[in-house]
């Protein structure tokens, strides 16, 4: 049975800062009948539970610990028996949500996934938040970006714990180079694909976000 990739929108709110502001937030869940992988646990738990329509979860995959993007997890992981996986250098940020309850299991660069015959690898993109990570799916010519990489260029740096030289690093060095033809499936918004957004690097650079 051949791999699908399903999206999934869910609404909220991202509080940091001292701010909270709405958002609707991109949930991507790979895998086919039998069993899957969530990227990213926000907002409605109960939504992406639905979604899963009682596969085995074989991962749970943060890009990073935002509380948009983990609100879900806790939940996923008791009702969904969903392992969660996270970068340790975003554990700070996963704290101020869960004092008392941790993501169980660490992801750092190469680590790989494997769902439904095919295998995710994670890099690790650090920027946005120390602990950024995107999942690279070759066999179907996709990378999960979260909030590192958008339609239009990196992902905010402007708040605690991010650093706008350090993403265009990570962008440059671990996602410039996959395929031009690869798709970027993002954190919040509509999906693009790294030819699209490799031309406008220096662009980036100039402006300072």
């Amino acid at each position: 049975m051949a791999v699908r990739i399903e999206p999934l929108v869910t609404s909220g709110t991202f509080s940091l800062d001292g701010g909270t502001w709405d958002v609707d937030n991109n949930v991507w869940i790979v895998g086919d009948d039998e069993e899957c992988i969530i990227i990213d646990a926000p907002h409605d738990a109960q939504a992406i539970i639905d979604q899963l329509a009682g596969r085995r979860v074989v991962a749970l995959l943060l890009t990073h610990a935002h509380d948009d993007h983990i609100g879900a997890a806790e939940r996923l992981a008791e009702d969904a028996r969903a392992p969660i996986y996270l970068h340790p250098a975003d554990r700070m940020l996963w704290d101020a949500v869960y004092p008392d309850f941790g993501p169980g299991h660490e992801v750092h660069d190469g680590d790989t996934f494997d769902v439904a015959g095919v295998t995710l690898t994670a890099l690790h993109t650090p920027g946005h938040s120390p602990g950024s990570v995107c999942y690279y799916l070759p066999a179907e010519g996709t990378v999960f970006t979260g909030d590192t990489l958008f339609r239009g260029g990196p992902g905010a740096t402007g708040r605690s714990y991010s650093d706008f030289p350090t993403i265009i690093e990570s962008i440059r060095s671990k996602l410039l180079v996959l395929p031009a033809d690869t798709v970027v499936r993002t954190g919040h918004g509509d999906s693009t694909t790294i030819g699209a957004e490799a031309p406008a690097l220096q662009d980036w650079i100039d402006r300072g976000h």
